[in-house]
Formats: structure tokens, sequence, C-alpha cells
């Protein structure tokens, strides 16, 4: 349910260093589809269960990590809207013409926030040629395979000055912030935004090098499907960081890992209803182990060192 105009995280694209192995990770293991490949090599991908064309774009690079991610608004007359208060707020705009680097996708603008990451925005998408049942539907076409990941949901980028990424969410696409951990002197050092009753469609931490993405999170369909997840890692020997465990921090049932080229996933199900008349849920520095690995109830090293 979107609560501002800015739908969902709908598309976002990852350099990776191996094409062949890397696809065949979000394909066979995580359970996503190939949809087409376009004409310099990117292979577009979606979940059983999204209707839009494709969300995710992998691209063979010499680096892994973040080229950009995309939000889908409701109508073209909100898209002119936003790209006036984007530049209004201080960000360059640019253009991206209907079909041309994203098969299926309307015009797109795009513009670099002050963590370095550039975000786009666009209204409108093509329906992929399969897409979940619509009359008396089953629950899906095909049986979804591996960890049976339903749909891109969120990702954690990291990057300086997230005060101001926040600001930028809040007063230009009118998302709202359900959830912040503070350093003791009062500063931000992490922030959960959403535009929807989800407790997150993307998540910022504070660091001194732009543009870097912690992970993609993917959502599953229950806890059962997070333990199912995790057989899949132990048979088939993927890289694991942490669970199968549960965040305090929005309340999710999860478990990271890595694909082939080092880019972080995150297969997640659960959390609260977020409301933007909610109180703000806030966590001290001190407690973020917590926060963040409920079970364990401490912070797991690798689990902030590591990004792309």
């Amino acid at each position: 349910m979107s609560l501002s105009g800015v739908l969902r995280p709908g598309l976002i694209q990852l350099r990776v260093l191996d094409l062949d192995a890397t696809l065949r990770h979000y394909t066979q293991m995580l359970g996503l589809n190939e949809v087409c490949r376009t004409e310099d090599g990117r292979v577009c991908l979606k979940g059983y269960d999204e209707f839009d064309h494709h969300s995710v774009v992998l691209r063979l690079a010499d680096t892994a990590g973040f080229d950009f991610a995309a939000f889908k608004v409701e109508t073209e007359e909100l898209l002119e809207k936003l790209e006036k208060k984007v530049e209004a707020f201080g960000y360059k705009v640019d253009h991206v013409p209907a079909d041309s680097d994203q098969p299926g996708f309307g015009r797109r603008i795009g513009f670099t926030i002050s963590t370095g990451h550039r975000l786009e925005l666009y209204s409108e998408v093509e329906k992929a040629e399969q897409i979940p049942e619509i009359i008396n539907p089953h629950i899906w076409v095909d049986p979804p395979r591996g960890m049976r990941c339903q749909r891109f949901d969120h990702m954690l980028l990291y990057g300086p000055n997230i005060a101001e990424a926040e600001r930028f969410c809040t007063e230009v696409l009118g998302m709202y912030v359900p959830e912040i951990c503070n350093t003791p002197d009062g500063k931000r050092l992490a922030s959960w935004i959403t535009g929807s009753n989800k407790p997150h469609d993307l998540a910022f931490v504070e660091f001194d090098q732009p543009g870097k993405i912690h992970h993609v999170g993917f959502l599953l369909q229950d806890w059962c499907d997070v333990g199912n997840a995790a057989d899949w890692m132990a048979r088939y020997s993927i890289k694991h960081d942490v669970g199968p465990t549960r965040h305090a921090i929005t309340r999710g049932q999860t478990i990271y890992f890595w694909d082939p080229s080092g880019n972080r996933n995150e297969v997640y199900s659960g959390g609260y209803t977020a409301y933007p008349d909610h109180p703000q849920r806030r966590w001290d520095a001190g407690e973020l182990g917590k926060g963040l690995f409920y079970y364990e109830g401490e912070m797991i090293p690798s689990f902030l060192s590591i990004i792309t």
C-alpha cells in the first residue's frame, strides 16, 4: 500500500564479476526468472510474484556493486512534479528515454543523492510476459524454484551524509522514517525509510565512501521459507554471512549471504506494519547489535565491514 505516491523500489542494477555464475545464483538458487538480455549483454530478471517487466539487472563489470535503483511512482503527472521538486532540492536531473537501456520501461528521470548513489523515478513499465494469474488465480503459475523469492523488496546503501539523503526521501519523495539509530552525540548512523506500510523500502548507513551497497533484499513468504533458504545455502555451499535469525529493527526474519560476485543478498520475511503516524522507533548505537541480530544479541563483525 503506497502512502506517498512513490509505490515501491521497482528496479535495481548490480555489477557482477562473473555473469554466468552469478546468473545461475539468482535464477537457480534464489529462484528469479530470466526475462531478457540487452544488446550490451545485461540480464534482466524478475521474481515469480512480480507483474512488471523486470526488477533486477545484472551487468558484467570489473568491480561488483551498485549501479542505480529506480522507484515506481503512481502517474506521469506525479513524475513531472517530482522532477521539479528534485531540482528545487538541489540535485541535477537527467532524462533516460523510454525503452532505451531498460526494455519495457517508460521514461525515467535520474539524479545522484548525497550518499553518491544514483536513484531514478519512473511511472510506466510494461507487464512481464509471464505474470501472476489474475482470473481465479492459482497461488503461482509454475512451481517456485530454489529459495522461492517472490520479489525485489529493499536495499541498504552505505555513503556519506545520510541525514541529507533521509531528508530528501521525506521532503521530496514523501516517504517517512519508521526507525533510526543515532551515535552518542546524536548524529544519524542509520535510518530505515518507507513510502508504504513496509518497515523499509530502503535504508542508509553513514559511511565515508560514496555509492556503496550493503545488500539487496528479496521477499519470502514466511519463516519456513527462510529455513528453506538456509537449506539451499547448506546444500549448495553458498557463502553465508548471518542467520537464520531475526531483526529487532523492522522485526523481519532473515538470512544474509553473498552472490558469486561478492554482492550481499538478504532473503527476508515478516516485519511490522508501518504507518506514518506511529512514533519513530529509535536505537542507540551501542544497542545496534541487538537491534540487528535479536537472537544473538550482539553485532556480527562481517555484517558492517563487508560491502560492495
